[in-house]
């Protein structure tokens, strides 16, 4: 056993969070693409099943009988989300996919007029969320070339500049809408400063909302105190929910029951009370529950359950945080000694704008020559066009072990 190996297997004995690796069924090898699909829980199964029983055994009925009753199945889950992403209970809701709540949400907060008509996102935003923007600015009647703001890194860099992020919102000052950027970033595994962006944007008087796909379960949030005005995710990442997990949204308690406040209306929005008298006037919740459209996917938010509970006995983010910025630390570490400039991270070395994903790009070789044997070596990371493979480790089913066997493997491949 090398140095190495056994300083991560010290590490590992010492970890308090070591156990909840036993909490999850882990594909052969090392996993260490959290980042784009977490590992599936243990008890996902059994809720899973449950579920499956109640719908054998109680039929229709299953959605009024119990405390799973799947009318409020929803419920479940929102303590658990609100304390991930730092807000109150009435301002989140389980509910859709990441991309839907983005349409439904900027439908109540891109209100453009012939004089603020303008949406800032980053060039390099993930593309569902680039096309999202163009075509609530084409529905409202304007056009993206005079519409949509983009902002890039400066030339010669990969990840934005903060001041520039400030400055771009200032520039556009009056004409600006929206702003509608990641919490981090899929690429790079940026972490933008999301309290300091919000203020800019009410300072110029847009609103501002983020896509929190890589920040929840990655990174500590807080998003009322932040005073962030809505905010979109899935689960499916670094909550484990399992492929095509529902999604879940946010919106600030100052929103949630303001009457004015356009919304495409549903079903599951109005009066819960009243919801199966099959009244025509919609009347409501006033809560953020009023976003809601459909009844909840159900065996979607079964597997969801599982790991949130995990989650919750780990100690929440603060303890996952913790040893994720321990695992970095080791990470960057062991690159550096064992690859040197042979492979490059443009993730942000400082901890307060990175999270648990790496960005790495091999600059001995061709990078895509060596994601392709870490995938024949059974080490499960990801590549993104044109020169990047990403890698997380991630605190919750990631050891150090895990870490030290990449980066060995890592510099067997690189030559």
């Amino acid at each position: 056993m090398t140095s190495t190996a056994h300083e991560a297997a010290a590490l590992d004995a010492a970890d308090p969070l070591a156990r909840f690796r036993d909490e999850f069924e882990l594909p052969d090898g090392i996993y260490l693409v959290g980042n784009s699909l977490g590992a599936l829980p243990r008890a996902a199964r059994t809720n899973v099943t449950v579920e499956f029983d109640r719908w054998s055994t109680l039929g229709v009925e299953g959605h009024f009988t119990g405390d799973l009753a799947w009318e409020s199945y929803h419920e479940l889950l929102t303590d658990q989300l609100a304390s991930l992403v730092g807000a109150r209970r009435h301002e989140v809701v389980g509910m859709n996919s990441l991309t839907v709540n983005l349409h439904l949400l900027m439908v109540s907060f891109y209100r453009p007029t012939p004089t603020r008509h303008k949406m800032l996102i980053e060039g390099h935003a993930f593309p569902s969320d680039h096309f999202a923007a163009e075509s609530q600015i084409r529905q409202r009647g304007f056009d993206p070339a005079t519409s949509l703001v983009v902002l890039n890194p400066r030339p010669g860099e990969v990840t934005l500049n903060v001041d520039d992020i400030i400055n771009v919102i200032a520039e556009h000052g009056d004409e600006l809408a929206l702003v509608l950027l990641p919490g981090v970033q899929y690429y790079t595994g940026q972490v933008l400063p999301m309290q300091r962006i919000t203020a800019a944007g009410h300072a110029v008087g847009a609103q501002v909302g983020f896509d929190l796909a890589h920040a929840v379960g990655n990174v500590e949030l807080d998003l009322h105190g932040w005073d962030v005005d809505f905010a979109a995710w899935c689960t499916y990442k670094y909550l484990n929910s399992g492929p095509g997990g529902v999604g879940a949204a946010y919106v600030h308690e100052r929103h949630v029951a303001d009457p004015a406040l356009p919304k495409l209306h549903g079903w599951w929005g109005t009066n819960k009370s009243t919801r199966f008298e099959m009244r025509t006037e919609f009347d409501a919740i006033p809560t953020v529950e009023s976003w809601q459209l459909s009844n909840a996917p159900i065996l979607s938010m079964a597997a969801l359950r599982a790991s949130l509970d995990i989650i919750t006995a780990a100690g929440g983010m603060r303890a996952l945080r913790a040893k994720s910025l321990q695992q970095m630390q080791f990470f960057d570490r062991r690159l550096e000694e064992s690859l040197g400039d042979r492979v490059v991270s443009l993730t942000p070395t400082a901890v307060e704008e990175r999270g648990c994903q790496s960005a790495l790009q091999i600059t001995a070789g061709n990078g895509r020559e060596v994601y392709e044997q870490l995938i024949a070596a059974r080490v499960l990371c990801d590549w993104r066009e044109p020169d990047v493979i990403r890698v997380a480790p991630v605190p919750l089913y990631n050891s150090f072990s895990d870490i030290d066997r990449f980066v060995d493997i890592l510099d067997e491949v690189v030559t």
